[in-house]
């Protein structure tokens, strides 16, 4: 934003396009980066340099190494670093992978051919549910067989 100041637009229009306030702004323009945010910075570049040695550590050992180069922290702040970073071991727990639905387990034994071959024969692929007390039933008909052919409106089935 310096660099549009510069070529003359003003700093409240450009906070304005861009929907920042203006007061960290120039907060940011006096100090750009915190101390908190630079010892951070610090903390994970030791880290990262001791899990580029030695991959197959976790984190209390990265912390160890990152310690022994100088850069002081706690097992929780090192596992947060190396969370956000995903600095993980190579010997740890797959994270994220799954895998690919494999080939069907059975053959189709339904076949595909449903025409009817005389009265009372064809199966309809209609599914209707019942309610019953504790487990919902579904009962298939077959057509013409005077069950529930769609001709009575009466939610019971009588046999």
């Amino acid at each position: 934003m310096k660099e549009l100041a510069v070529d003359g637009v003003p700093v409240t229009v450009t906070c304005r396009v861009l929907r920042l306030a203006r007061q960290p702004y120039y907060r940011w323009l006096d100090r750009p980066v915190t101390d908190a945010g630079l010892e951070e910075a610090y903390r994970a570049n030791a880290l990262f340099d001791a899990h580029r040695e030695d991959p197959e550590f976790g984190y209390r050992f990265l912390a160890d190494e990152a310690r022994d180069a100088g850069a002081v922290m706690t097992d929780r702040t090192a596992w947060r670093i190396c969370r956000d970073n995903r600095w993980w071991s190579v010997f740890g727990k797959g994270r994220g992978r799954t895998k690919k639905a494999g080939p069907p387990v059975h053959d189709d034994l339904v076949g595909p051919d449903f025409t009817a071959h005389g009265p009372n024969r064809l199966w309809l692929a209609d599914i209707t549910e019942h309610a019953t007390a504790w487990i919902p039933a579904v009962v298939a008909t077959p057509t013409g067989s005077g069950v529930h052919d769609g001709s009575r409106s009466s939610r019971r089935i009588e046999a």
